[in-house]
């Protein structure tokens, strides 16, 4: 299938009215997909409203650097939602820099830290996860994203790509290989982040 069918020609069309600096346009890209990217950024943070920055941000990023998407190497929801990704893990170590910086978990404050340090495994584990996840080449990445974030069966993910059946599975096995590959380290409970790769699918 050549480069000239394998999208929809919305994308094209939106790609080259937003290049054109057609309001409409960023409005029509905002109310198809925004609700996938805040998705993906909200189970990437825990959070709705650092989700719904990111969201914005997203779009921001579409608006004045059009050019930053190439329809002929992916569709706009698998874009926005890997710039979505992006965002917020982003934001996610932004925080615990933060976190660093403000001196938590002193020993002044060991009482809070016992009864907070619970979750920092987790935390540690999320973080992990998804900077694996934008580690991992775009087609791979592509697919795990419309199969975990998008709610797409691998059907409906060869569709979105324009790709055999055969090949959406193979790309969801391989990604989801490469981040057990990733993420592998000594035997861990709960909370770890092959649990955490796991319940994202």
């Amino acid at each position: 299938m050549d480069g000239t069918t394998r999208y929809p020609p919305r994308d094209r069309e939106l790609h080259r009215r937003l290049v054109y600096g057609d309001e409409t346009a960023l409005g029509e890209a905002y109310d198809a997909y925004s609700a996938l990217v805040r998705t993906v950024a909200r189970r990437v943070t825990g959070s709705t409203a650092v989700a719904g920055e990111v969201t914005q941000r997203v779009f921001i990023d579409l608006w004045t650097c059009p050019y930053a998407f190439e329809p002929g190497q992916g569709s706009l929801r698998a874009w926005l939602s890997i710039r979505g990704h992006h965002g917020a893990v982003a934001r996610m170590r932004e925080a615990e820099a933060e976190a660093e910086r403000a001196g938590c978990g002193t020993e002044g404050e060991e009482g809070a830290e016992g009864a907070e340090g619970s979750s920092e495994p987790v935390e540690e584990a999320r973080v992990a996860l998804h900077t694996a996840l934008t580690e991992l080449p775009l087609p791979e990445r592509e697919a795990l994203h419309l199969a975990c974030f998008a709610g797409r069966t691998y059907r409906q993910v060869a569709v979105e790509l324009g790709i055999a059946e055969t090949a959406a599975t193979a790309r969801l096995r391989n990604a989801l290989s490469s981040l057990a590959d990733r993420l592998a380290g000594p035997p861990a409970g709960p909370g770890s982040p092959a649990d955490e790769a796991r319940d994202e699918c």
